[in-house]
């Protein structure tokens, strides 16, 4: 055969072009598995390349971002980005929370509220302060004093 770029072909892409001393040729086996040879004209060689560059093109997407294996709900969770909660895990979470809900009753009333503007609220310190008529330090000290007791608190249950 003569000369042709050697390329990645389909497997079900049953000819092959190529080009010999300036003439061009496609190349097939036909029903009967016998190799057959034909002389084409450069307009149809171009385009036979052309397609078979198209073809390559979507080959390689396919092989790239299509999906190739089955999917099932299973696989699906396995590769999701938020994989759903457990019972188990959603009990944890809801025994946490009403354990801090419980510590967090049990503090004074000014630290309570401040906890709550800086966690929940998302205020900073200095808003805090200007809210409350005070400077950062005593709104800070607060904070840390009612995380402490929370912490022991939590520790307890």
């Amino acid at each position: 055969m003569g000369n042709h770029p050697k390329r990645r072909k389909d497997k079900y892409n049953p000819y092959s072009i190529y080009e010999n001393d300036g003439k061009y040729y496609i190349s097939f086996k036909d029903g009967q598995g016998v190799l057959q040879q034909f002389e084409i004209g450069k307009e149809l060689y171009d385009t036979f390349d052309e397609f078979e560059l198209k073809d390559i093109s979507y080959l390689h997407k396919w092989d790239k971002y299509i999906e190739h294996s089955q999917l099932w709900e299973s696989t699906l969770n396995e590769r999701a980005f938020l994989k759903p909660d457990t019972i188990e895990d959603i009990v944890l979470k809801n025994i946490e929370t009403e354990s801090l809900h419980k510590a967090i009753s049990k503090l004074p009333e000014t630290q309570k509220r401040r906890l709550l503007l800086y966690f929940f609220d998302g205020l900073t310190y200095e808003q805090i302060a200007k809210m409350e008529g005070c400077t950062k330090m005593p709104v800070k000290r607060s904070i840390d004093v009612a995380l402490q007791k929370l912490k022991k608190e939590i520790k307890k249950t």
